[in-house]
């Protein structure tokens, strides 16, 4: 699938990856354990925790005769060790090439036939594969993801064409893609420590050097059961669901997982600054701030208890900064868009903003631009610090918080429609050691958010010495280089 960009993980605009949906209610018969209780269950959403440690997530939603089926595993490229970047990346394209039962090229076949669409994806934090068939077909394709999960078998010559391809992945998306090459050498230059120093895709130089041992190792170690779960949305019953995934899934025997180090960041103590030069049209700046994760929500809320009390500082910070963030690029004619890109002397052609909110390692705030014709990269650079000064010397009115607040519960309430949506969101909360309750306490916590944090934030996380700016010098471009059509990659053969 193709590859996130460094900031994929919380959007630009209000329909943040990081704002889980709202799952609606449900009601599950009383022979089936809810995942939570208490005042913050996940309404309608089944937890299973199979024999062998896998963990089972289920949410019906009988609309329509189909399933969304993913399969999620506890590892990505903040997981892989310098010398390997990428080979998380490189296993879930490897994951498409065989077992001994299934040949290669003949798992994406098979879901075709069966009438469904598939593929997967890989992050910083965690590697998803999935699968929307027909309802009637769902026992199918758990029986292909379970082999390919426990029995992924290939030959060398499978790996030595499929790393051509990723390369090729690479340059597409990365080394001809200006702005993208900049986000990436921005992220290498924001963490020294953090694993999160490498791109997803890694390095070119460490996929020239790797091996399929490499890949094969790397499934080994981490594709082992108490680290992966299975999630599915749609058209069947937690018993139903249950009966499948112990038959399917329940027989791959465990293991024990590597021992995670934590690598920390060390502390930034000044101001770092990069030119990146590359052929491009334009200029492109973009400024990292360090900022708190939430850390929040990983239990669901005891009877009695209020989110409040379990809201830390940290956590508190987090959701004002995704609050910020929509409050300078959640819609059209934010504070960023009217500032800089509109009028006769506008400074840039677009200007962004996102928050990290989520992630097994540290975050950032990103503020981004391009620069309009005539205009150089230092005065958009000041004009972006300049919005966020704004804020933390008069503060956001309330209309204006209540605006990003109601187009955020409606952007949720509508992914309500797709059976995916929730799948990928209940994946997700899993991935990032969520409770499945997490959902509907994350909108209510940004709902809370108040003007006053939203300006203390701002008053407190964009100084100079956790800043790291970027600035694309563009080059010549060559007339004589082909231009790459950038699509969606499939794992099909």
């Amino acid at each position: 699938m193709k590859m996130p960009m460094p900031f994929a993980k919380t959007s630009l605009k209000i329909q943040s990856a990081a704002l889980f949906l709202v799952v609606s209610a449900w009601l599950l018969p009383p022979s089936i354990a809810m995942a939570q209780a208490g005042g913050g269950q996940a309404e309608g959403v089944a937890q299973f925790k199979l024999a062998n440690g896998m963990t089972l997530i289920v949410k019906p939603d009988h609309r329509a005769p189909t399933v969304a089926h993913m399969l999620w595993v506890g590892v990505g490229a903040i997981d892989e060790v310098d010398g390997t970047s990428g080979v998380a990346h490189a296993l879930e394209h490897m994951m498409f090439k065989g077992t001994p039962r299934v040949p290669a090229g003949q798992f994406s076949r098979q879901v075709a036939r069966l009438g469904g669409r598939e593929n997967a994806f890989t992050t910083e934090d965690f590697t998803a594969f999935f699968q929307q068939v027909p309802a009637s077909k769902l026992a199918d394709v758990m029986a292909l993801e379970s082999d390919r999960f426990a029995h992924n078998q290939w030959p060398d010559t499978e790996f030595t064409k499929e790393i051509e391809v990723i390369k090729e992945e690479r340059r597409m998306r990365t080394d001809d893609n200006p702005r993208a090459a900049l986000q990436e050498a921005l992220n290498a230059q924001a963490f020294v420590a953090s694993p999160y120093h490498r791109s997803v895709i890694g390095w070119m130089g460490d996929l020239d050097s790797m091996v399929a041992d490499d890949v094969r190792h790397f499934w080994q170690s981490w594709y082992v059961a108490h680290n992966a779960a299975v999630v599915i949305a749609g058209d069947i019953t937690p018993e139903q669901a249950l009966a499948l995934a112990q038959k399917y899934y329940e027989p791959i025997a465990d293991r024990a997982l590597p021992v995670r180090k934590p690598r920390l960041e060390p502390e930034q103590k000044g101001l770092r600054r990069f030119e990146f030069k590359a052929p491009a049209e334009q200029a492109y700046v973009a400024l990292a701030f360090k900022v708190p994760q939430l850390t929040a929500f990983k239990q669901p809320l005891k009877q009695g208890e209020t989110e409040d009390e379990v809201l830390d500082p940290a956590s508190q910070d987090a959701l004002a900064l995704t609050v910020l963030s929509a409050v300078l690029d959640g819609y059209a004619g934010a504070r960023l868009d009217k500032a800089l890109t509109q009028g006769p002397k506008r400074l840039a052609d677009r200007a962004g903003a996102s928050n990290g909110l989520l992630g097994r390692g540290p975050q950032l705030f990103v503020l981004d631009a391009v620069p309009a014709p005539g205009q150089s990269a230092d005065a958009v650079v000041a004009a972006l610090r300049e919005q966020v000064r704004q804020v933390a010397e008069k503060g956001v009115n309330p209309a204006e918080l209540n605006r990003v607040k109601t187009q955020w519960v409606a952007s949720e309430v509508y992914k309500l429609d797709s059976i995916f949506n929730q799948a990928q969101e209940l994946g997700s909360n899993w991935a990032q050691g969520l409770a499945l309750d997490a959902s509907p306490r994350l909108i209510r916590a940004l709902k809370a958010v108040t003007p006053a944090q939203v300006q203390s934030v701002a008053q407190r996380y964009f100084g100079d010495d956790g800043l790291t700016i970027g600035v694309l010098q563009p080059q010549p471009l060559d007339p004589n280089r082909p231009k790459r059509a950038v699509g969606e990659h499939h794992h099909a053969d």
